[in-house]
């Protein structure tokens, strides 16, 4: 595909996944000024063409790249980034607050180090980046806890779909995983079966009780610490890239 045709197809895609709110509350001074800057070092510049060798995004070298949808405040994110230094991470976070959680964590203290060498990020619709992205390139796609979007007419606007499948089916390497982490039975049983129903994905669980067992080194997150206080048991789904 030459590089206007895939600037078109990008743009023609720009809003096709991403529905929900922006902004919550307003930033302080501080956390404005951080985010001004941890975008400017650390944002995905989807204008530039994608490297062949998705590595190279990276400050560092890496062995590896995985993608995070939807990272939230970055709790997962960041502490991925700190059981595997050798492992590049991307983050997506539409949520202006949650992306502004993320770099306030991860920003320079004085006379402290540099932005980290292995996390990029992007701050609007997930599909930009899955489109950008060149084939077979990434090692992991994770989404936990997305928004279940829980009133049926609203379906539709849930990341899990088939041409979001296609999307991760083309840029994950043969062997590599989706993780799907829910609270939702609604939208644990909609991703279990359009992942069965999808020719590049096979689910990874072999007993009754993978499906709420944790990932390795898993730190949990705020939305599933609420989850379970409000006595809701999250599903942790592992979907393998044939």
């Amino acid at each position: 595909m030459s590089e206007d045709k895939h600037e078109e197809e990008r743009r023609s895609r720009s809003t096709e996944a991403f529905y929900g709110r922006r902004l919550g509350r307003p930033l302080r001074e501080t956390q404005a000024e951080q985010m001004e800057e941890g975008l400017s070092r650390l944002k995905l510049d989807l204008e530039a063409p994608a490297p062949a060798d998705i590595k190279t995004l990276f400050a560092k070298q890496v062995k590896e790249v995985r993608l995070e949808i939807g990272f939230g405040g970055g709790e997962h994110l960041l502490h991925d980034s700190r059981v595997n230094p050798e492992t590049g991470l991307i983050g997506i976070e539409p949520f202006v607050n949650g992306m502004a959680k993320l770099l306030a964590a991860i920003a320079p203290q004085r006379g402290g180090e540099d932005w980290p060498a292995t996390i990029r990020v992007y701050n609007d619709d997930a599909t930009q980046v899955l489109d950008w992205l060149p084939d077979a390139c990434l090692d992991g796609i994770a989404l936990f806890y997305p928004d279940p979007w829980p009133k049926k007419r609203h379906w539709k606007r849930r990341f899990v779909s088939q041409v979001n499948l296609d999307r991760f089916a083309r840029v994950l390497k043969p062997g590599s995983l989706f993780r799907f982490a829910s609270d939702i039975d609604t939208y644990v049983n909609w991703t279990l079966e359009h992942c069965e129903a999808h020719p590049a994905f096979e689910w990874q669980a072999k007993s009754a009780a993978d499906w709420h067992t944790p990932y390795e080194n898993w730190p949990g997150t705020r939305y599933e610490a609420k989850a379970l206080r409000e006595g809701r048991r999250p599903a942790y789904l592992r979907f393998q890239r044939i």
